[in-house]
């Protein structure tokens, strides 16, 4: 039962589990005797070989461990390292990046390889099963918790969970990669790209440009960056927004009618309403297309100091660097027509016009590819997590995109 388990919360304060929410205490059931086993019992980094609910030997080389980022406040890094299954020696290597923030990366979420069976929850272990769409097909990856506070990242003094926020979140990354190529230098040559969903794909751009910059300063001999990939990027700007309401409209979320009072009432600007009437139509809307979904719960405070990232994304495919950005159809959280816009504002000219992409004889998605080495792909019937509604779709894309192959 649910008194047999004890936490502690941010203090140190013990508290029994059955204070918390009856989602968390699945959550946790489930969880918590899977991720002990992939906890490293020392410094050094760990092999894991088995996983409890998953029958034999892995069929794939997962390497779990730690990385210090802030000696002052002893903070800590956990990550996970999924090799390629292909051909580790030359395939690229990615970082991803859950959103959130402080929402855990794993090996059972996105783009790693191991997925839940799905079955009503009985008390028992869950059962693992290998996942198909794993990305791990195509690169190898690097899944890490962060910013500290993240899953299994963590900080010895209780400062370290003071003032996180954009700025600390990319230093930090940017201390772990370097640490992390340093203690792994065989896949210093390989391919890097820096990914996120989401949250993290504000981020994403803005930690590759960091490293772009240790490039050009001659200080990063050790990461051979060549690009990102982010997935429904949230960009902090207005863009993100800006495009609900006609994106509900389109997809007949809202009606005829509530539409046409916010296009009379708000012309065209649907974030900060200048008089009572646009107000009034917006609060409707909020009232219909909100409802609660809680997957991350964010105890820690987070400052977003960065307004835009849109910036970071014309710097570096001004520079030269690739970059694949891709959007679910069906995500009202950041709606592909607000990452469109965005992409369309660097007036970049476009080689491959907008047409759609296939996968076994069927319609998949939509694409364009900019004069800036910038690819945007729609994932059709992808929602705001669309690597999870549509995995195959997805790893179809990625790997094509990572082996210079056209859509």
């Amino acid at each position: 039962g649910a008194e047999l388990y004890k936490v502690h919360d941010r203090r140190g304060k013990e508290k029994p589990l059955d204070t918390m929410d009856k989602a968390s205490l699945v959550l946790l059931s489930l969880v918590v005797p899977l991720v002990l086993l992939l906890l490293p019992l020392s410094r050094p980094a760990s092999v894991v070989t088995h996983l409890p609910g998953f029958h034999g030997r892995l069929p794939f080389r997962l390497e779990t461990g730690y990385v210090g980022v802030d000696e002052e406040t002893g903070a800590e890094l956990f990550y996970y390292f999924v090799e390629s299954e292909r051909s580790p020696d030359t395939d690229p290597v990615i970082l991803w990046m859950t959103g959130g923030p402080f929402c855990s990366g794993m090996v059972f979420f996105e783009v790693g390889p191991m997925k839940f069976v799905l079955a009503p929850y009985n008390g028992s272990l869950p059962q693992l099963a290998y996942n198909p769409y794993s990305w791990s097909k195509t690169t190898s990856i690097i899944l890490l918790d962060s910013p500290v506070g993240t899953g299994f990242s963590y900080a010895r003094d209780v400062e370290g969970y003071h003032d996180i926020g954009d700025f600390s979140f990319s230093m930090h990354v940017l201390i772990f990669l370097n640490k992390w190529f340093t203690d792994h230098p065989h896949y210093q040559s390989n391919p890097f790209f820096v990914g996120g969903s989401s949250y993290a794909g504000k981020m994403s751009p803005i930690i590759a440009q960091h490293i772009s910059q240790e490039i050009e300063l001659g200080k990063q001999p050790k990461i051979n960056l060549k690009g990102y990939v982010v997935g429904n990027p949230v960009t902090g700007s207005d863009y993100d927004d800006n495009f609900r309401v006609p994106y509900a409209h389109g997809v007949g979320i809202i009606s005829d009618q509530l539409y046409e009072a916010a296009i009379r009432n708000c012309k065209g600007s649907y974030i900060r309403p200048t008089d009572k009437m646009c107000a009034r139509v917006l609060n409707t809307f909020q009232n219909g297309t909100i409802g609660e979904f809680v997957r991350c719960k964010k105890s820690i405070p987070y400052t977003s100091e960065v307004p835009s990232s849109i910036k970071y994304h014309f710097n570096l495919t001004s520079r030269g660097y690739r970059s694949l950005v891709f959007s679910g159809d069906h995500d009202l959280v950041i709606p592909f027509l607000s990452t469109h816009a965005w992409i369309r504002s660097f007036n970049f000219s476009v080689v491959d016009d907008w047409r759609a992409w296939h996968l076994d004889g069927q319609a998949a998605g939509f694409t364009i590819t900019y004069a800036n080495y910038m690819t945007f792909v729609t994932i059709k019937g992808g929602g705001h997590v669309s690597i999870e509604h549509r995995p195959k779709e997805c790893l179809a894309m990625v790997q094509r995109w990572l082996d210079n192959e056209p859509l």
